[in-house]
């Protein structure tokens, strides 16, 4: 007889899953190593990380599922409205529900009983699985994700699991590892703003894909080139490199991604995963002018003592470098280094609003890499 976890893995792949991003939770500690056994599996180090990483997964062709606690969902709220349901963007989330079903944790009540209505407020389709009588739902909440390319939450409750017999593993051994790192970064004045490094990366990046950041470097980047391949981001601050993870995960072509200092210190959980994942086909360009550059130029922590080339190295990326010139930006583009740190001084270009619905960006920027896949 199948286990509870063995059916929810067989429903997984019977629906074509190929990425699975995960959080641990007690209750679905016997799921998550089962799933890691039969499906590629992404580990987050935070919830909100991964719907960026899933939906650049999405956008190259990929079908993903993540897999959480409940209580993840309280800081995924506005990624899911602003990034999934504006773009139309799959995702089902399998959510070990917390807070209701037998549970001892008292901090877990307060979200865990008000989910469903948080979730029903926030226009977000859902689906309760109370017992493993109701398990086959699954199913059908995976289909309606994938068929009406938008978010639906599955809430699991610990009573689905009790009596398994599925086996749960042993501890992961410790690896012996040595880090050696010598660093020395020199932050000169700069000679470049925001919009002249753009017109650079844009004169070299040939046909690679671009995700832009949200605000004025997707308006500068529209004004400069504008093309299919580029993914210009609306909302969702703080997730541009992580899109860029999932597109590099999911197919071959090389990804740049052009990031700020303000959204990589709201979101320092993308490079965890860069630095864990270390995709070869992936770019990191942190135009760095030490200010939230679309919001009136309010400073950040870069602006006296945080160094994001080094906070890269702290992650894992190993092939980083820091430019101040245009000349030094185009070398770095031709290494396709894994991590460019553009010092640049503050300001912006007049634009105007990007002139396309969020739609119209997902349905030409899909289509063109459907067109260079052929």
């Amino acid at each position: 007889m199948q286990t509870p976890e063995q059916i929810v893995v067989d429903i997984l792949k019977n629906n074509g899953v190929d990425i699975a991003t995960t959080l641990p939770c007690d209750r679905i500690k016997a799921l998550l190593p089962l799933i890691e056994k039969n499906i590629k599996t992404i580990p987050l180090t935070r919830e909100e990380n991964g719907i960026g990483i899933c939906a650049g997964v999405s956008l190259g062709g990929g079908r993903p599922v993540m897999v959480i606690q409940s209580t993840g969902l309280g800081n995924m709220i506005n990624a899911l409205l602003s990034l999934n349901i504006t773009y139309s963007i799959p995702l089902p989330i399998i959510a070990s529900w917390r807070g209701v079903y037998k549970e001892s944790i008292e901090a877990q009540w307060p979200f865990g009983k008000k989910l469903p209505a948080i979730l029903e407020a926030s226009g977000i389709k859902y689906t309760i699985i109370g017992s493993l009588d109701e398990i086959g739902k699954l199913d059908g909440a995976i289909k309606d994700s994938f068929a009406n390319t938008y978010p639906h939450v599955i809430l699991i409750s610990p009573e689905v699991w009790e009596g398994s017999t599925c086996e749960v593993p042993q501890p992961l051994q410790i690896c012996i590892r040595n880090f050696n790192l010598i660093f020395r970064g020199n932050i000169c004045e700069p000679v470049m703003a925001r919009y002249d490094a753009i017109k650079v990366i844009a004169e070299n990046v040939a046909d690679d894909i671009i995700i832009a950041n949200l605000g004025v470097p997707s308006k500068e980047l529209f004004i400069i080139n504008d093309r299919a391949l580029n993914f210009y981001m609306l909302g969702s601050m703080g997730l541009a490199s992580s899109i860029g993870l999932g597109l590099s995960i999911i197919q071959e072509k090389h990804v740049f991604v052009i990031d700020g200092d303000g959204s990589l210190l709201m979101n320092p959980n993308a490079m965890i995963s860069v630095g864990d994942l270390d995709p070869r086909n992936l770019t990191i360009i942190a135009i760095d002018n030490a200010a939230y550059g679309s919001t009136g130029n309010q400073g950040t922590c870069t602006l006296n003592h945080v160094d994001l080339e080094l906070m890269a190295k702290g992650c894992g990326i190993a092939d980083t470098v820091k430019v101040h010139t245009g000349d030094e930006l185009r070398k770095a583009l031709e290494k396709k280094a894994g991590f460019i740190h553009v010092i640049a001084r503050p300001g912006n270009a007049k634009c105007k609003e990007i002139p396309l619905l969020a739609k119209e960006i997902r349905d030409r920027f899909m289509g063109a890499l459907r067109e260079r896949s052929v």
